[in-house]
């Protein structure tokens, strides 16, 4: 089925090519916040070399991995202003700006794949409609698998977290530190092996896919599966770029996009249990949380998404709404 699935996409993405006319070549560089190793930036490279190969090199796109050319921070802000033309960024690290931005994040709301599909299906239309106010195109999104805890210690109950300094990525993670008495340090996924070695931070909440890129065993020791949520990366074009680009080349680009998305989600369900096995060689604990500290962490998690209702309004009431009616 993937082997059928992955052929129709390239046919449709290759075909789209042959109705590509040929013009001055662009460069478009891409700049993505993880490692070159990670899932989600080889599914990128790939996805680069699909529109470079797909407009016969009218469009070349030159993947810029670990924030080598914008920090991770900054990388939406460089695609709105023109300062590059199309990047990868994590979705809920613009909650700030727009709760609706959190919506893959609320603890234990879609703690599956299939979950997690059916809330994107649900939020999409209205994150496209949010992007393109902000002069953005959204092309594609993948999901992290889901969200563990890591520690440099065992941990059995919220108690055992008081004082720890946890690692924070967007407004739902430094939340989370708060609610459980840990301290946020605000870290990009590029610097966190420095940051656990040198005891910046003592803990995070990520996927076992960044624990294993970023070979955390060398400073921490457990990881509890409590399968939190599952984020999402996404590749966004600045909309005057889009706006400029050819409808033949728009259509290898959409078929590029479709094949990444695909790809990409398969390889982050098959990473999911490879990553872990990863983890447990490197030696660390790896299992699920106790009942004390699930229980515990839901009950938070049940805080956080009435506040995260009350902030997103009615544009997130109806993606939740939307998103049940699925189950």
């Amino acid at each position: 089925m993937i082997l059928k699935c992955t052929k129709v996409l390239v046919g449709s993405a290759l075909g789209a090519a042959l109705l590509a006319v040929p013009a001055l070549a662009e460069k478009w560089d891409m700049p993505m916040a993880y490692s070159g190793s990670n899932f989600h930036s080889a599914t990128g490279a790939e996805f680069a070399k699909c529109i470079t190969t797909g407009t016969g090199g009218a469009i070349e796109v030159v993947t810029h991995p670990s924030g080598s050319l914008f920090k991770g921070g900054d990388i939406k802000r460089a695609i709105q202003t023109g300062q590059a033309p199309i990047g990868e960024r994590l979705l809920s690290g613009h909650q700030n700006e727009n709760a609706v931005f959190g919506v893959d994040s609320i603890p234990f709301l879609a703690t599956s794949f299939d979950d997690a599909g059916k809330l994107w299906k649900a939020a999409k239309p209205t994150m496209e409609k949010i992007l393109a106010d902000q002069n953005l195109v959204l092309l594609y999104s993948v999901p992290w698998p889901p969200q563990g805890l890591y520690f440099k210690k065992e941990v059995n109950s919220v108690a055992d977290m008081k004082g720890i300094k946890f690692r924070s990525y967007n407004n739902a993670t430094a939340r989370l530190a708060e609610l459980t008495g840990m301290l946020p340090v605000t870290i990009e996924a590029a610097e966190i092996s420095q940051a656990f070695a040198t005891g910046v931070a003592e803990s995070m909440v990520s996927s076992g896919s960044t624990g294993y890129d970023r070979k955390v065993w060398e400073s921490l020791t457990h990881f509890y599966e409590v399968d939190a949520w599952l984020p999402r990366n996404y590749i966004m074009v600045n909309k005057d770029v889009w706006n400029d680009t050819s409808d033949a080349n728009k259509n290898v680009i959409r078929g590029c996009a479709e094949l990444a998305e695909y790809a990409g989600t398969w390889r982050a369900v098959e990473y999911t249990q490879f990553t872990l096995n990863g983890l447990k060689a490197g030696g660390m604990t790896v299992g699920p949380a106790g009942d004390a500290l699930t229980g515990e962490l839901k009950d938070i998690g049940a805080t956080m998404t009435e506040e995260w209702l009350k902030a997103a309004g009615p544009d997130g009431a109806a993606i939740i709404e939307s998103y049940k009616s699925m189950q």
